[in-house]
């Protein structure tokens, strides 16, 4: 018995919407897990990628990019350099601005928490043969991308996991 595409095994409706919510819940609170001991969990862990890998100009582009607000920015980048994970220097294009730089400590750390996700990861998608967890994520990615206004994957997760 063929079915159309909005039949599923599981009945006359699409599980879609319904299994992008529950794998993403499920990587929230396992990423939250994997990151416990950073300020913040798993906004600390979007804040330490963007700053390790985002090539933005100022603390207030990091929280646009973030979608977080500036005082709340503040408080959770001191608690970053408290740790010292970052550090704020002076922007030489502008001495008002200060840039957010990751530390050799901050880039281990992300390193570290990198490998912790990643295997959070493929215990979250386990039931999947290593190829199809592969083609799953490409998928995905491609599916994603140009969804939205903001194609910024650091603050699309921070705002698809904010508790409504």
């Amino acid at each position: 018995m063929s079915t159309t595409p909005t039949e599923t095994r599981a009945g006359r409706h699409s599980l879609f919407g319904w299994s992008l919510a529950a794998l993403l819940r499920e990587w929230s609170a396992r990423v939250d897990a994997a990151a416990d001991d950073l300020p913040q969990g798993t906004r600390g862990y979007q804040l330490l990628t963007a700053v390790v890998h985002g090539n933005l100009p100022s603390q207030a582009a990091l929280a646009a990019s973030l979608g977080i607000d500036r005082t709340v920015m503040t408080y959770l980048l001191d608690a970053f350099e408290d740790c010292g994970l970052v550090e704020r220097q002076r922007d030489p294009a502008d001495r008002r601005a200060r840039r957010i730089v990751a530390t050799d400590r901050g880039q281990e750390v992300l390193a570290a928490m990198d490998a912790r996700v990643t295997a959070a990861e493929e215990e979250l998608l386990a039931g999947l043969e290593p190829a199809q967890r592969v083609l799953l994520r490409e998928l995905l990615e491609r599916a994603a991308t140009g969804t939205g206004p903001d194609d910024d994957p650091c603050r699309t997760v921070v705002q698809a996991i904010k508790p409504a």
